[in-house]
């Protein structure tokens, strides 16, 4: 297996690793970034040792094993000089055959019920929990969460904008009179501009959040993804430690994004100190004026570990420097769901708003309730 300068190994690797996820393996970023250290230490040149490296990192059981031979040996074995792209298993819908002449497969079903299914099938993935999807229900989730158009909010700007109502301009209106020698003409009006106004994503990844973990980062990666002028949106992730992953997570590519990520953040499925790390977050960023006037996001499901009264006094802070703090709970969509956890109960009096945050739909409706803030 040779590997052209023209493509970086662990480029290469990555995408191996998303095809084997789409095709049913239950490949997580954890493993990516395992299978990644191991093909480095063992040589990415070495066939067998990347094989063997892959099958003991990225399959999650013997029943894996038979899909990542065939995944493997259609991937690296196309080409000699570069692994080649493969087709994604097609979803059984999409292959169901149809006759040229009526348009009716054998159970006499049309194209247009087909589709009319394939669409119902999306619209039910919306809203399923994400951590209780499987794996193939995931990879497809992971594509959906390309139709998500986050909008950033705003602030109104010091500087004036030309606009057909408001206050006249009289500068302007002046001008343009004595372009016309004195003749009195339109009259011209300005509003005040708006700018993006500042976003902080604080995403928990302690061990009672992992299986949201993914999607969450993928939610904040399309916020990074509006984010043109490279500084309005910060991400952070939340548990042991605090970690700035902004940089990460603006790279184009969403899979490649979440594997920075990944290699970023050292405490996924840890313990959670909310108190603790919101006060570190405070102390070296927040009051320094990243917080100051702005919507922050924290996501999590309030289960601390350290003290909640610390956690209180911090989201006290929190909620004097920022414009507005949203708490997105992925139980407060589940029927019967009441905020007794302690970090929870702490935190409550000092949030502007306190939505779920389980499901695709839920995320679609949190960033109506980011833009509008």
């Amino acid at each position: 297996m040779v590997l052209t300068e023209g493509h970086r190994a662990d480029e290469i690797f990555v995408a191996f690793a998303d095809a084997l996820r789409a095709a049913g393996v239950p490949v997580t970023l954890d493993r990516t970034q395992t299978f990644l250290d191991a093909v480095a230490e063992l040589g990415a040149g070495d066939r067998r040792a990347t094989y063997l490296a892959g099958q003991a990192t990225l399959c999650g059981g013997p029943e894996d094993l038979d899909r990542y031979d065939k995944m493997f040996h259609s991937w690296f074995d196309a080409r000699e000089d570069l692994p080649r792209t493969v087709e994604k298993e097609r979803d059984p819908i999409q292959s169901m055959p149809l006759s040229s002449e009526d348009g009716q497969g054998a159970g006499g079903d049309t194209e247009e019920d087909l589709m009319r299914v394939a669409a119902s099938d999306t619209e039910i993935l919306k809203h399923r929990d994400v951590s209780e999807m499987s794996p193939a229900e995931k990879a497809l989730l992971a594509r959906m969460f390309d139709a998500l158009q986050p909008r950033l909010p705003r602030r109104p700007a010091h500087r004036r904008t030309p606009w057909h109502r408001g206050e006249i301009d009289q500068q302007r209106t002046l001008r343009r009179t004595l372009r016309q020698l004195g003749e009195p003409g339109r009259v011209e009006w300005r509003r005040r501009g708006v700018r993006p106004r500042r976003l902080v994503l604080l995403i928990d990844v302690s061990g009672s959040m992992s299986g949201y973990a993914d999607a969450l980062l993928r939610l904040a990666h399309r916020f990074a993804a509006a984010d043109r002028r490279r500084g309005p949106v910060e991400v952070f992730t939340v548990g042991t430690r605090l970690t700035q992953v902004s940089r990460a997570l603006r790279q184009r590519d969403a899979e490649a994004a979440l594997v920075a990520a990944a290699r970023t953040v050292p405490d996924w499925s840890g313990g959670t100190r909310l108190g603790e790390t919101l006060k570190i977050f405070l102390d070296r960023w927040g009051q320094r004026g990243m917080a100051r006037g702005a919507v922050v996001v924290v996501f999590s499901d309030g289960w601390e570990r350290g003290d909640a009264a610390l956690l209180g006094e911090q989201m006290h802070r929190l909620h004097r420097l920022a414009h507005r703090v949203i708490w997105v709970n992925p139980h407060r969509g589940r029927t019967g769901y009441e905020p007794l956890q302690q970090g929870i109960v702490a935190a409550l009096p000092h949030v502007d708003y306190f939505v779920a945050g389980h499901s695709l739909a839920t995320y679609a409706a949190l960033t109506e309730v980011i833009a509008n803030a």
